[in-house]
């Protein structure tokens, strides 16, 4: 019999028996889709027309981002099964390189992670919203969504789940519904998917490597049933499955909806718009079904906003968990919510969406969420090479390749940022600064010695 990391969990949540926990196959399943489908699909498409005039390139980038979150997935569905443990990329970062890179991985988790990715959908919100009525204060809107979802989730677990669960098939039928009615509009837009040379270049493109982090980030969300681990039931093998089959629902439906942005607006009324999505439904339909369509995509942020909300904190409560000077975080409530991390979290999110431009915050969460993935799956490698016997519940498929194309892929994206976009990767590599920072502030010191006998 093999070695096992798994071992007692902190905060006693060994005593909590398998079938008292909250979140089934089908919820953990709907929290990775709700996490990844949102933001991203309904708002990035005009900026990659920014850079892109290749439908085909353009299509093409969504296979690949496909491609990466479900190496990634499968990577992270190994980790899982074997650290059932809530915190995601915390807590596999502290038991396979430091503890003090888990930190730190918590503390950009707490604003490039979730924070900021909450303050985008709310904006984006805010931003269709603003579209059907143009007085609106969309950032007293934004603050508004944020603020009610979050009490939501602060009253009880299996309210926000239900909560999160109903919302989520409701944004899965909006999706399919929308694609179906966009195959059948009436003035279709001619596209060629077929590569010319010039398509093949633009795919080489370094356009196209930095377009790939409004893609990733899209996608992001494909590990988000790994930060609730140690609420699933049966962990070990719902963890893994929920991440293959929510990425895999989503990677279809990505490009499909894509497609039918393309082919439903011309790509020079796309470019360079955060409401893509309200101008496909209003060639659709028409003004007043794209005004009933835009409501619809509201419901579905707020599905993403209720994941986000939902999951951040765990990883703030599993680092409370372990440091004592951020113990308060770790604190629940008799229902099982830890009410500082959700507040602190959402806190947080408020103040970068009334600080901050959707553009900016997107790039700078694109880079630092693919700098952790990246150190995360790689670590696959380094337990396979160090700990060889190591009981593995769930063996990431068709390894090593799909580490090294996950690896590949991020690593090719993360290159081009740095040189493309130095500003919000520098903003990035300093939240990783601070983060060590103050794991040197709050990290427990190691006992003094005793001064020698005379």
């Amino acid at each position: 019999m093999g070695e096992s990391l798994t071992g007692p969990q902190p905060g006693g949540s060994c005593a909590v028996l398998d079938r008292d926990k909250p979140v089934s196959l089908f919820s953990a399943t709907l929290i990775v889709i709700a996490n990844m489908i949102g933001t991203g699909v309904f708002t990035t498409l005009g900026f990659q027309l920014a850079g892109l005039s290749s439908p085909f390139a353009v299509l093409l980038l969504w296979v690949v981002g496909g491609v990466g979150a479900f190496c990634g997935a499968l990577c992270y569905g190994e980790l899982g099964a074997l650290m059932p443990r809530s915190g995601g990329e915390y807590t596999y970062l502290s038991r396979i390189y430091h503890p003090a890179l888990g930190f730190v991985s918590a503390w950009v988790s707490l604003v490039a992670g979730f924070a900021a990715p909450i303050a985008l959908a709310a904006m984006a919100l805010a931003e269709y919203a603003g579209a059907l009525l143009p007085g609106l204060d969309k950032t007293f809107l934004a603050v508004a969504v944020i603020t009610v979802i979050s009490i939501i989730h602060l009253i009880d677990v299996k309210l926000g789940c239900h909560f999160q669960n109903i919302f989520t098939v409701g944004k899965i039928f909006l999706i399919a519904g929308f694609i179906v009615a966009g195959a059948w509009v009436a003035d279709p837009q001619p596209l060629r998917l077929i590569p010319a040379p010039a398509d093949w270049s633009a795919v080489f493109s370094s356009a196209f490597a930095v377009s790939l982090v409004y893609v990733f980030y899209a996608y992001s969300g494909w590990n988000s049933a790994a930060y609730v681990a140690g609420e699933i039931r049966r962990a070990e093998r719902n963890l893994p499955l929920s991440l293959f089959l929510g990425t895999a629902c989503v990677t279809l439906v990505y490009v499909l909806l894509n497609f039918i942005f393309l082919y439903t607006v011309p790509m020079n009324e796309l470019a360079g718009k955060i409401d893509v999505g309200f101008l496909s439904a209003r060639a659709i339909f028409g003004p007043r079904g794209a005004a009933l369509m835009t409501i619809l995509i509201c419901l579905a942020l707020i599905s993403s906003l209720s994941s986000l909300i939902m999951v951040g904190p765990r990883v703030m409560q599993a680092m409370g968990e372990d440091l004592e000077g951020l113990g308060l975080l770790a604190r629940k409530n008799a229902r099982g919510v830890p009410v500082c991390a959700v507040m602190l979290q959402s806190g947080v999110a408020i103040v970068l969406t009334l600080t901050a431009t959707f553009n900016a915050v997107l790039t700078y969460v694109g880079f630092t969420l693919a700098l952790f993935a990246s150190l995360t799956v790689a670590g696959v490698i380094v337990l396979r090479l160090r700990q060889p016997l190591l009981f593995r519940p769930f063996r990431t498929w068709g390894y090593p390749l799909t580490p090294v194309v996950f690896l590949g892929l991020y690593g090719w994206m993360l290159v081009y940022l740095i040189v493309e976009r130095p500003l919000p990767s520098g903003f990035g590599l300093l939240t990783l600064a601070s983060g060590l920072l103050v794991h040197r502030l709050f990290s427990p010191r190691p006992a003094a010695l005793p001064p020698p006998n005379p």
